[in-house]
């Protein structure tokens, strides 16, 4: 693919996860959106979702691998389900695309390999097993890869270092917090000056609240690349890490919302005028995560220049 793809204004598409939920998704344990892989029935609906946020005008889905990371699969007793999970996540986002006929792109998610909002304090060939376990099995499907919702350069830099053997691009989705740092406490500056290579498509706030992604705009624009954000719309502005609510035989893991909460009154409006906000300040790459919905991307992709 063109390495400039995000030099002008590129829609994401939204929160897959809480989107399936909403569709009538069961969810076990932790496993979250792994659920609707690991059970056949629930294949569909992810076809269903990937279409609808490709009718909302996305010009890029990601993969539902999120919570198919080897880690998580453990906790819940379906390792043995790794490759099926992660393989079908990344067949199941290319049947959408050949339904919809319309010339998207497929994002392979390659998530945190251990817990969510917080740094990996693993060995790195333990990190680095992951990522490449998941890299492998989506490349065929999916035209570059998403890191999805990092928390150090550590992480980054291992999980490039995999990309790059793979020659696929990649999109950089680091998360960060209140202070304008990653978890880890580095800043957003300091990860790209050690970490940006020739395959870096953009870089993207990845599964921040609006106005954290406002909040450090300016420090990102400096950086003279392509950047936007993946929006959340938790209730915490500083979401929890996982490990904190959701155990594989806690009930209430079965649904995020139920501890992070929801911002049900930033509505769609809400979420174009921030959006032309960010254009304004430079912003290409548009999208949304944890409870953004397709009409949420529906609104944003107005803002498209063809």
């Amino acid at each position: 693919m063109d390495n400039k793809y995000f030099s002008k204004v590129r829609i994401l598409d939204g929160g897959m996860g809480q989107a399936l939920l909403a569709k009538g998704l069961k969810a076990k344990g932790s496993l979250w959106s792994a659920t609707a892989l690991i059970e056949k029935k629930y294949h569909p609906l992810i076809v269903d979702t990937h279409l609808d946020f490709i009718k909302s005008g996305a010009d890029v889905i990601v993969t539902n691998n999120f919570s198919s990371r080897r880690k998580r699969m453990k906790d819940n007793n379906v390792d043995k389900l790794f490759n099926f999970a992660n393989e079908k996540a990344g067949e199941l986002a290319l049947n959408a695309k050949k339904i919809s006929k319309k010339n998207i792109l497929i994002a392979g998610s390659l998530p945190a390999q251990n817990d969510t909002y917080v740094q990996d304090e693993r060995e790195e060939n333990l990190i680095k097993k992951g990522f490449y376990e998941q890299a492998n099995l989506l490349k065929p499907f999916v035209d570059f890869f998403y890191l999805d919702v990092l928390s150090s350069i550590k992480e980054v830099e291992i999980a490039l270092n995999v990309t790059e053997s793979m020659n696929l691009p990649v999109l950089v989705g680091i998360h960060v917090k209140k202070d304008g740092k990653l978890p880890s406490g580095e800043t957003i500056t300091e990860m790209v000056k050690k970490c940006k290579n020739n395959n870096w498509l953009g870089l993207i706030s990845a599964c921040v609240s609006p106005e954290i992604i406002e909040k450090t705009s300016d420090e990102v624009e400096r950086l003279k690349i392509p950047f936007g954000f993946k929006v959340n719309l938790w209730k915490l502005e500083e979401p929890l890490p996982v490990h904190k609510f959701a155990l594989p035989n806690n009930k209430i893991a079965t649904n995020p919302a139920e501890t992070l909460g929801s911002r049900n009154d930033y509505k769609d409006i809400d979420f174009l005028e921030f959006s032309k906000m960010m254009v304004k300040k430079g912003a290409t790459i548009l999208g949304g995560c944890c409870e953004t919905k397709p009409s949420h991307i529906k609104a944003i992709s107005k803002l498209k220049v063809f």
